[in-house]
């Protein structure tokens, strides 16, 4: 089986534009969560139960938000949702961090692109829904269905870069991220391609995105007047996750082709693992067992024992149910055979806190921040977690970022429907 790397990362967040900016204010404690309810027009806001959002910041506030101009062009912004707009654009950064600009049709022919979003752009569906009911048939515009499906983020990094190799999108509501950049991995090791340009993007700020979330009782509603203290992974004030936006992406790529190029590489993509738990549309087993499995998976395929994980990434987004059927797979896992002698040393965070949940996006960001906890020997906070009540001892590294050497993290994702997905990532050896 072929060996896979990472060389190169790309992101745009709710910190920032870019992925330096987003993990120096991620270790610096920063929180991109604001209020909803002063963005125009106002009374679209109005009877919502939670107010709260990681947004991209937007506009000329600083060098590090997100002006559409810098990336796309006027005629090709308006053929283009926004999820699909930050897509390019952290491919991009993504593909100038590695260094990869192929021009012969070998390389072009095999270098893919794996991205998917979980919902995509729910801002056309309801305008376009509106308008038709309305005033019927002409008043649907012909973007209507590529500016939709979930696909097109792929096609146009596609088109615009003329990749001929693998061109997939997953769409697995929050595991996206994880399940495309695990599925891209697999292309490589199978011989489809040698370098794939995986992640995920959402952009679904939107009222209906609150309604409907709202009324499956899953947002976080206790702290919209203080929107940075939201979020709040494995505290005992836990109350909802955050609906954020952004996109995230990855360079994967062969490992002797990355060599004979003289690429950085960044760490090993060594184990992908997925589950399904069989159990409800959006609650996990009360006992973490889908996810166990997810896991356990992950590190077989990476031929690496539970003891040798330094630091996982946990997708813990702030609920009752999910953060600690997160963490009860966790310690089934770390403390069975093979694994760790104590709980106090199994180290866990979760970087929601800083940025809520980029839902189709979230596998993918915290796959690029496990990648760069491995590259720096940095471990990002879990912020605002003030008292633990998840039933366990774990290092959960609170409101401060913790220095430690991580040769190996894990990354975990877990999504509606029961689907999960971890990846595992380690120092070259």
């Amino acid at each position: 089986m072929r060996r896979v790397v990472v060389t190169g990362l790309g992101a745009i967040t709710p910190l920032g534009v870019g992925v330096r900016p987003t993990w120096r204010r991620l270790i610096t404690g920063e929180s991109g969560i604001i209020t909803v309810s002063d963005l125009e027009p106002r009374d679209r806001w109005r009877d919502l139960t939670s107010t709260v959002a990681g947004l991209v910041p937007k506009g000329s506030i600083s060098t590090n938000s997100w002006r559409p101009t810098d990336w796309i062009d006027g005629a090709e912004q308006r053929r283009m949702s926004l999820f699909t707009q930050y897509a390019i654009a952290a491919a991009e950064m993504a593909l100038a961090d590695a260094g990869w600009k192929p021009s012969s049709q070998e390389d072009l022919d095999t270098t893919g692109v794996c991205l998917g979003s979980g919902i995509g752009n729910l801002e056309e569906l309801y305008n376009t829904s509106v308008a038709y009911e309305k005033d019927g048939y002409k008043k649907v515009s012909p973007l209507f269905v590529p500016k939709i499906l979930i696909n097109l983020a792929a096609g146009h990094i596609s088109m615009k870069y003329g990749f001929r190799g693998p061109n997939h999108a997953a769409t697995t509501a929050c595991t996206t991220g994880a399940h495309s950049i695990g599925d891209a991995s697999r292309f490589i090791a199978f011989g489809d391609a040698d370098v794939m340009v995986a992640g995920g993007a959402e952009s679904c700020i939107h009222p209906l995105t609150f309604a409907g979330f709202g009324r499956s009782r899953s947002l976080s509603t206790v702290f919209n007047h203080d929107p940075a203290s939201s979020c709040r992974p494995f505290d005992k004030d836990r109350a909802g996750f955050v609906v954020s936006e952004g996109a995230a992406v990855v360079v994967l790529e062969e490992l002797e082709h990355a060599k004979a190029r003289g690429a950085q590489i960044l760490a090993e993509l060594k184990g992908y693992g997925c589950s399904g738990d069989a159990h409800h549309m959006t609650a996990p087993r009360e006992d973490g067992s889908g996810a166990f499995l997810a896991m356990k998976r992950a590190l077989m395929n990476a031929t690496i024992k539970p003891a040798e994980v330094d630091y996982i990434n946990a997708h813990a987004t702030g609920t009752q149910v999910g953060d600690a059927a997160e963490v009860a797979a966790i310690r089934s896992l770390m403390l069975g055979e093979e694994g760790v002698d104590h709980e106090t040393k199994i180290t866990v965070s979760s970087t929601k806190g800083a940025l809520g949940h980029l839902l189709g996006a979230a596998g993918a960001i915290e796959a690029v921040f496990s990648v760069l906890a491995i590259a720096e020997n940095i471990l990002p906070p879990t912020l605002n977690l003030h008292s633990p009540n998840v039933g366990a001892q774990f290092n959960f590294v609170p409101l401060q970022a913790q220095g430690k050497e991580v040769k190996v993290a894990m990354s975990n994702s877990f999504g509606f429907g029961g689907t999960n997905a971890s990846l595992v990532f380690s120092e070259l050896d």
